[in-house]
């Protein structure tokens, strides 16, 4: 695993990324920040399938490079494994909670991916793919049960412009460094990158900053004064602590705010 400066894999249970998936990738920028780290979202990818597109999981990285018309022909497409195809090695070693995150050097000209690999990753359990380039079959992918991002939907298949080059390296990816086992986090306004030896915190701090959110979006719902509720005061804070102490639920408070909203 592409643990960065030589830093030793930190363990991260199947529970601090169930939790990870449930906070707004807003939430995990801010915390991202507070810990040094300026961009870690991936800007400009959106979900195929906007009803499928949250999830969490362990990067699973393949770097592309231009192709080459004396490498990447049609005969490359062989029904068994192939040293200049290692994409399909991709598809067939990526495993269930994992994602797939691809570095096709922010070109939409030719795809990264289409349907049938797609269902291939889906049914083994793969989390999620990502890339920085475009995905063909978006039709069909508009509809499958995986969550996967992308700048563009193209018909042009990859052998036209990318060759995958390496499997489970550092990359990078709209931009942003992307390391094997990284905590890839989607919510449906895009991706979040979490440092694996940050993803426990994150979870902690994380939910504990969107509960809080909550309530202040309840209060400036209810049409409260900007200054001292956000970013909020001494006295903000003291007032949400003795509403929790009330016994009132934060997860109500998105309710209210929601119901204050809509009318």
């Amino acid at each position: 695993m592409g643990a960065p400066h030589g830093r030793k894999p930190v363990p991260v249970s199947s529970q601090v990324i169930e939790r990870l998936k449930n906070i707004s990738s807003g939430t995990l920028t801010t915390q991202l920040f507070k810990h040094g780290l300026k961009q870690c979202f991936l800007v400009g990818l959106k979900p195929l399938n906007p009803n499928c597109a949250k999830f969490a999981g362990e990067a699973y990285t393949m770097r592309f490079i231009p192709t080459r018309e004396d490498i990447d022909t049609y005969a490359t497409l062989t029904p068994f494994s192939n040293p200049d195809n290692l994409q399909w090695d991709a598809v067939d070693q990526i495993g269930p909670g994992q994602v797939l995150v691809i570095d096709s050097r922010n070109d939409t000209r030719a795809a990264s991916a289409g349907n049938m690999l797609l269902t291939h990753m889906m049914i083994k359990g793969v989390a999620g793919v990502v890339t920085d380039g475009s995905l063909r079959d978006g039709q069909e992918i508009s509809r499958m049960a995986i969550p996967a991002y992308a700048r563009e939907v193209t018909a042009s298949t990859r052998l036209s412009y990318h060759h995958a080059a390496d499997l489970q390296v550092p990359i990078s990816c709209a931009e942003v460094a992307v390391y094997p086992g990284d905590i890839i986090v989607g919510d449906g306004d895009g991706i979040t990158v979490i440092p694996r030896h940050l993803a426990a915190q994150l979870a902690d701090d994380g939910e504990k900053q969107d509960a809080f959110e909550a309530y202040l979006a309840m209060r400036m719902a209810a049409g409260e004064k900007l200054y001292g509720l956000y970013p909020p005061n001494d006295q903000t804070r003291a007032d949400y602590q003795a509403w929790i102490k009330q016994g009132s639920d934060p997860a109500r408070a998105v309710d209210i705010r929601a119901e204050k909203i809509s009318g």
